[in-house]
This record gives C-alpha cells, structure tokens and sequence, in this order.
C-alpha cells in the first residue's frame, strides 16, 4: 500500500467532512429522502467533492483549474464511448439477470407495475398504465432515448459536480502510482462517500446497511473503466458523460423484468456486477497490449 500525500489526505477529509456534514445536517432537521428538499440535498451532496477541489486548488495551493485539472471539452471516440457504456452495461445486466430462477421478461411492465402497487395511490397507479399503454413506443426504448439526452445534458451536469473531485483532482494525485491502484482506491473513496445516502435507503431500500457494501463494489467495479476514460480522453467532461450515463439507465431493467430485488436485478445488483467484472477483465487485456494506458507520466494536454 502506497503512503497517500498530504494532498490526498487533506482532500479524502475535506470531501468527506462537507458530503458527509451536509447529510448530517439534512437529516438531524427532520429531512428524509422522501420529502420534497431531497432533491436540492441530494444534488448539493454531488457539488461537495467539486467544492473540496476547487478549495484546495485554488486556495490552498494556489494553481489555476482548467488546464491541471483536464475540463476541456473537445469530443472524440472515448465520449461516444462514455455516453453507451453505461446503457451497455444496463441492457447486459438485464440479460443476465433472466437466467436468475427468480427473474422472468415481462414486456407488458407487469413486474414495474406490481412494484409501484404498494407506493402509488390506485388513482395514480392507473394513470402509469394509462399512460404505458397509450406511449406511441415502448416505454423501455424511450427511457432509453430520454436517458441519452440526459447523460450529456442535466446528468451530466450534476455528475460533473462529483467528477472534478474523483476524476480530476484526486486523479491527478494518485495517477504515479499506476492504473490500478488509482482505480481501485479511488473506487473505495467513492463508494464510501455515498454511505451517509446508502443508510437512508438510496439504491437499496430493503437493505440500507448491506447496501453500503454493495455500493463500493459498484464503485469499486466502474472505477477502472472511469479511470480509462478519463486518460484517454483526456477530459473530465467525458467522465462526467460516462457517470450521467449510469444515472440516467439504472433502472432500465426493472421496466421489463418481474421477481428478483435491488440486490439482484439492474446495474446496482448482482447481475450487474458480473456484467463489470467481465468487462474489467476485457480492459485488463486491453492494458496490457496498451503501455500508455500505465498512468506512469504526464499526460499531454488537450485545449
């Protein structure tokens, strides 16, 4: 294990003491993720680690932010690439989630319907199959579409808030040590950062606890492929791009399945995680024949 500088240490508490406070605070004022001010929290919370760089960038260091910390947007393959990776992996898991005993297709949306039963009112409930049955297109390609157009737009947006932290400044510290390890401890940070949320049911409301685990070995999984991205592409955007794009197709896979849980089923679960593993040992060999992906000298810049 590496000895993390003093940069590393003071940025891991900084991020961490803003994220985590702002939560704190939410929370001992009564505030829960089903009220209305959620949402203003949750997307404040992505801001933090943004905050906490630029803090230490520009005023604790004194350096300027654009060029040392790569916000350039000048698209190339390695965007397309960020912007479908997320509904790849979505649709994979999907499809690895049918061959689950548990997990059936369930193109008319039976399985979605079933699971809003208990939290929409009748009234309500019957408008969603109202509208499922008068879209013009099946719903699960539309998602698909309006997810695209938000992962390079609002999602993209919001994500960048966390990206300037996980894949600018705390990638600039750690890229000397390698590819792997900038992957992997930078997937841990960002799986624990999320845990304040975690334990209030985000992502895992039937198992809030366990689900904090679960998250890091999501982060855990998607960090190497953001850390390509990220180098490749020379930009932060991109990976901004790439992390708009998993909020945007999460939860594809409930739209047409039916059985399974959150712990199971769509990205976030087990079918999920298999589907990054495969695809971490597909980049694994793609490093290997690709020394300039090693991480181990500056990269040239793009403007």
């Amino acid at each position: 294990m590496q000895p993390l500088s003093k940069q590393v240490k003071q940025y891991i508490l900084l991020s961490f003491g803003l994220s985590w406070g702002l939560a704190g605070m939410y929370y001992l004022t009564g505030g829960r993720l089903t009220h209305r001010g959620a949402l203003l929290m949750l997307i404040s919370y992505m801001f933090m680690p943004m905050v906490s760089a630029v803090i230490l960038q520009k005023f604790v260091y004194k350096k300027p932010l654009k060029k040392p910390l790569h916000i350039f947007f000048k698209p190339n393959k390695y965007f397309a690439a960020a912007l479908l990776l997320p509904f790849i992996v979505s649709i994979a898991g999907m499809g690895v989630s049918l061959l689950l005993p548990a997990v059936s297709f369930s193109p008319g949306m039976e399985g979605m319907i079933e699971k809003y039963a208990s939290i929409l009112s009748p009234s309500d409930l019957a408008k969603m199959k109202e509208q499922i049955a008068s879209s013009p297109i099946h719903p699960f390609w539309l998602a698909i579409i309006q997810g695209l157009v938000a992962a390079v737009t609002v999602n993209a947006i919001a994500a960048f808030g966390e990206e300037l932290g996980w894949r600018s400044y705390l990638y600039n510290e750690l890229k000397k040590y390698g590819f792997w390890y900038t992957s992997i401890f930078t997937g841990v940070v960002w799986g624990l950062w999320h845990a304040p949320i975690i334990l209030q049911g985000y992502n895992y409301p039937d198992s809030p606890v366990f689900g904090v685990l679960l998250m890091t070995v999501f982060t855990l999984l998607y960090s190497p492929i953001f850390t390509y991205i990220r180098q490749k592409s020379g930009s932060v955007i991109a990976a901004s791009i790439l992390h708009g794009g998993i909020n945007a197709s999460a939860g594809l896979a409930i739209l047409v399945t039916r059985g399974g849980n959150t712990l199971l089923v769509g990205s976030l679960g087990l079918s999920g995680f298999i589907v990054l593993a495969v695809m971490n040992l597909v980049l694994f060999m793609i490093i290997k024949k690709d020394k300039n992906t090693l991480l181990l000298k500056e990269e040239g810049e793009r403007g």
